[in-house]
């Protein structure tokens, strides 16, 4: 004899059918209008800081904590589904509470974020840099100049240093903010590696020079003249001395080699020994002491044709070149008299 099901389960199953379609119409209703339906009416505008390295979920709940989204589970969801809760914008974006959803995902993850230009002067050291930066709000300088001076990080730059010092270009940048510290350096020395062709690099071959030993000089003449007619003459006379195996004894590498330099450079600071005092050592110094500019660069490659071997500042940011020493003594007598000289 054949059992037939019983007529109360026939029932049941429509009737959980319709149930599930009412829910699903209602959630998808509910998405619906929260996708098309933004936070305020009237809206506000609102800007945005979103890190770099965020992640959708943590980038959306700045958006629900300030006010410019609704639903944090609906907007997440929805970027999944349409593919795009791996693209978004770090920075700062600028936001209303007027847009729908859909308008918000398409700023986060298309939209560009505010740029702030900040311009690095020549001849500028790590630590100015790293100020400089922290001062725009573009980082955190403790963590720049950790970063810079870190061999691991450098070298991974493509750095032929175990610093970045000198080769953090200067130039005017137009970063958002959110850009880590990292990126930050990078967008810095690949605008250096740009600057120092290859055509340079073979320059420093045929000169029997390293890269690392010009953006050396590069820095000393960066640091020693603000005239720019007179860089390949400073040059000229950098070059006459290491040729001649004279000291190159320049101040500005004793005093960077100071910490905590407190502007006064005595005589017991150019007899004291360091990687970086040009009268105790002979030779280019350890490594760059600022940041050199492309008319640096391009001088210490092409040095003046000329014999000097001296130079004293006339106080006017200009300088005095002399071919020997007695020149020279002449020289400090009328412009650095009792002041120690070159």
């Amino acid at each position: 004899m054949r059992i037939g099901k019983p007529k109360r389960n026939r029932r049941i199953i429509p009737a959980i059918i319709i149930v599930i379609m009412v829910i699903a119409g209602s959630v998808l209703i509910g998405v619906w209008n929260f996708w098309n339906s933004p936070a305020e009416d009237p809206g506000s505008e609102i800007l945005i800081t979103i890190p770099g390295g965020s992640s959708f979920v943590s980038a959306s709940q700045l958006l629900v904590d300030a006010g410019v989204i609704r639903s944090l589970k609906f907007f997440v969801l929805m970027g999944k589904v349409k593919g795009l809760s791996n693209s978004i914008q770090a920075g700062e974006l600028m936001f209303d509470t007027g847009m729908t959803p859909s308008q918000v995902l398409d700023v986060l993850t298309r939209g560009k974020a505010v740029s702030y230009h900040v311009t690095i002067p020549e001849g500028y050291n790590i630590q100015m840099v790293a100020s400089l930066l922290a001062e725009k709000g573009l980082g955190d300088a403790d963590r720049i100049v950790a970063l810079a001076q870190d061999p691991e990080f450098s070298r991974g730059l493509g750095v032929p240093a175990d610093s970045l010092e000198g080769f953090l270009f200067p130039d005017t940048y137009s970063w958002p903010k959110g850009l880590s510290e990292k990126d930050i350096l990078g967008r810095m020395v690949a605008k250096y590696s740009s600057v120092f062709t290859d055509a340079m690099r073979a320059r420093a071959r045929e000169m029997g020079m390293t890269e690392l030993e010009v953006v050396t000089l590069a820095s000393i003449i960066e640091k020693e003249t603000g005239a720019p007619e007179e860089r390949e003459q400073v040059s000229a006379v950098f070059h006459n001395r290491l040729k001649k195996g004279y000291r190159l004894q320049t101040d500005p590498t004793v005093i960077y080699g100071i910490e905590n330099f407190n502007g006064n450079l005595t005589k017991k600071d150019l007899r004291t020994d360091h990687p970086y005092n040009t009268y105790t050592r002979s030779g280019l110094p350890v490594g760059p002491i600022a940041n050199p500019g492309e008319a640096s660069l391009m001088a210490a490659l092409s040095p003046a044709k000329v014999s000097y071997l001296y130079f004293v500042a006339r106080g006017d940011g200009t300088h005095v070149f002399s071919n020997n020493l007695v020149e020279h003594n002449k020289a400090v007598a009328v412009y650095q008299l009792g002041e120690t000289s070159r």
